[in-house]
């Protein structure tokens, strides 16, 4: 099994949990050096607040944590939201690994690009975007 299979099985099983909750099946989880240093599952339904989505709340977890973000690699079974984008971009993750597109709400499509674009300069360089087949995991 490699890396991406290990991490991505992993936001599975946090997705699986979202969805027993009646949550979308989304799960996230961060990862530095090959050790998950945050992860988190979909709660805005639960928690009636539209920014509690995986990526935001594995976000929080690390940084509760006490973990910098900056160059950290970032698993979710979905492609980020425009919200999460922006968070995952103030926080410098360096790479983003997902499975499914969300579609016209993805941060990696235009004309709302906030994952990929490279015209913000206060935030550097976008990080490196990997997107996985199921059927290779």
């Amino acid at each position: 099994m490699n890396n991406h299979q290990r991490f991505m099985q992993r936001c599975y099983e946090l997705a699986e949990l979202a969805a027993r909750e009646g949550e979308s099946p989304v799960g996230s989880v961060i990862v530095k050096d090959g050790v998950i240093i945050g992860e988190a599952y979909e709660k805005s339904r639960q928690l009636k607040d539209i920014t509690r989505h995986a990526e935001t709340l594995a976000i929080l977890d690390a940084r509760q944590r006490g973990r910098n973000l900056e160059g950290v690699t970032m698993y979710t079974n979905v492609e980020p939201c425009i919200l999460c984008s922006y968070v995952i971009r103030h926080h410098k993750i360096g790479h983003v690994v997902f499975v499914k597109y969300s579609g016209e709400l993805g941060g990696t499509v235009e004309p709302f690009n906030v994952l990929t674009a490279s015209c913000f300069n206060s935030w550097g360089l976008p990080p490196v975007i990997t997107q996985v087949s199921e059927r290779g995991l």
